[in-house]
């Protein structure tokens, strides 16, 4: 059928698919969200979604599409599809949408002046920043500062922020050795411009098995969560990647194991370093870690894991660099993951994007470069996006969501246990307890997990999976309790059939 044709033929379902909503709000912030899903095809993708894929597919990549949206009908925790489906969205754009489709304080926002003139007048950052600036990012950004850093690199994605960070850790990292103040030798000024040491050291960054940082040549190196992200391209062939702790769940009934695991994993983490810089072979600069390991399967560990971490690399000078691209902003019940560990030091770098819909890192004053023009680049992010975090930075105390994240999460554990022992072959290994929203649990296998997705999306329910068999839930910060009944009906129904 002609594209043209489809739509007006699904204009009146997708009316009826938006006439169940109710007159006062549902969710904080929101009015006149649907009651229930509402699915009008015969499956999810429907026919629509199909074609307008099948048109981006002549210009660009479609196929990991799940299906099109209409986000002008999208709206707090609910998304539409072009086919006039109704879903609730427990995934929420990979992690990063925090306070629902179509906020009405962040649709106010860009219908402001200021927000449209920061629009249609983006600036070189490094070079021509706003008047305004300072104002910008200090009222949002600079209000959520992790604990002892004070400085703010702000840029374009997640990737961005990692591949900086990791920039900021080497050029740190040899000026110590040099000596802050001295000048670069001209033996360093000629080798770095043919890629050779001195001036491009053989240094690395440490990861872990299990880890997304990103898809940039840097950040992909320390990545390690999927072959398809990384085959046929060129690596940075000795950053070295210790294995994630084998921890097992739920981690207070393993405290004993657990513990073993990841002090062998410490164990062997210092190792690594010492032995790089004893014997050479790229001195480790910087270690890298998810407070959760998440596109490799929402794996986690103790606080006293992490706590390890930032003394191993204080103790041997090398900078803790934290990524809570997908953790941070409230996601865990806390606006940063890493609060939990109680660190007696703070990381040297904690990175974020997703949920802040903008991205970049906070550091220290020593990190920063000695040079102008070290960390630069055309745009160093948007100041839309800058604005916009402050929003969104501002409905997170308005509306109180870090308890609700607290409560709400709360309420799915321990729905999801009563279900675990109801479906044990389904419900395996359920993990994020006390992690707010931030929960996990594997299915029996992929292709089972695939299958239970595809179920649930067909009955209304838009959840996403991770690593090898794990289901993740990634709803909004404005997820309610009954938002999460709805859910938890739906996922029952959709075992009850397998």
């Amino acid at each position: 059928m002609n594209l043209r044709l489809l739509l007006a033929a699904t204009a009146t379902k997708r009316a009826s698919a938006f006439g169940a909503r109710r007159s006062l709000a549902t969710a904080a912030g929101f009015a006149n969200e649907p009651t229930s899903p509402s699915i009008v095809t015969d499956s999810v993708p429907g026919p629509i979604s199909k074609q307008l894929s099948a048109e981006i597919g002549k210009w660009q990549e479609d196929r990991a599409h799940w299906f099109a949206v209409d986000y002008e009908k999208s709206a707090g925790n609910w998304i539409a599809d072009a086919d006039g489906n109704v879903l609730l969205d427990v995934f929420a754009q990979i992690a990063s949408i925090a306070v629902g489709y179509n906020h009405p304080e962040i649709l106010k926002l860009a219908r402001s002046d200021e927000f449209i003139t920061a629009a249609i007048n983006r600036p070189a950052l490094g070079n021509f920043p706003p008047a305004k600036w300072t104002s910008w990012v200090e009222s949002g950004l600079g209000s959520v500062r992790p604990q002892g850093l004070h400085n703010i690199f702000t840029a374009m994605c997640g990737s961005c922020a990692n591949e900086n960070a990791f920039k900021a850790a080497f050029m740190a990292y040899t000026a110590r050795q040099r000596g802050s103040d001295a000048e670069f030798t001209p033996e360093e000024l000629k080798s770095c411009m043919k890629n050779e040491a001195p001036g491009s050291p053989d240094l690395a960054i440490l990861s872990f098995t299990s880890a997304f940082h990103g898809r940039l040549f840097g950040s992909l190196s320390s990545t390690r969560s999927k072959e398809i992200h990384k085959l046929g391209i060129p690596a940075f062939k000795n950053w070295p990647a210790v294995p994630w702790p084998a921890v097992k769940y739920p981690l207070s009934e393993y405290s004993r194991e657990n513990n073993a695991a990841e002090q062998q994993t410490l164990a062997e983490v210092e190792a690594v370093i010492v032995d790089r810089k004893k014997n050479g072979g790229g001195e480790i600069a910087a270690v890298i870690v998810e407070p959760i390991a998440s596109e490799g399967g929402d794996q986690h560990a103790s606080n006293t894991f992490f706590k390890g971490l930032r003394d191993i690399t204080a103790r041997h000078g090398v900078f803790f660099i934290v990524d809570e691209v997908q953790t941070g902003v409230a996601a865990t019940g806390k606006f940063w993951a890493h609060e939990y560990w109680g660190l007696d030091s703070p990381p040297d770098f904690v990175t974020f994007s997703k949920k802040m819909q903008a991205a970049g890192f906070y550091h220290k004053l020593e990190t920063r470069p000695n040079l102008p023009y070290r960390s630069f680049g055309t745009w160093l992010g948007q100041p839309t996006a800058i604005l916009q975090a402050r929003a969104i930075i501002d409905i997170i105390r308005d509306e109180s969501l870090l308890s609700n994240v607290q409560s709400v999460g709360a309420h799915i554990f321990s729905s999801l246990s009563a279900l675990s022992a109801k479906y044990p072959a389904h419900i395996r290994s359920l993990r994020g307890e006390g992690k707010g929203t931030f929960i996990a649990f594997d299915a029996k296998d992929a292709p089972t997990r695939d299958i239970l997705l595809g179920k649930l999306r067909a009955k209304g329910v838009n959840v996403g999976g991770c690593g090898t068999a794990a289901i993740r839930l990634r709803p909004m910060l404005v997820f309610q309790q009954h938002h999460a009944d709805i859910f938890l009906g739906k996922l029952e129904e959709v075992l009850n059939d397998m």
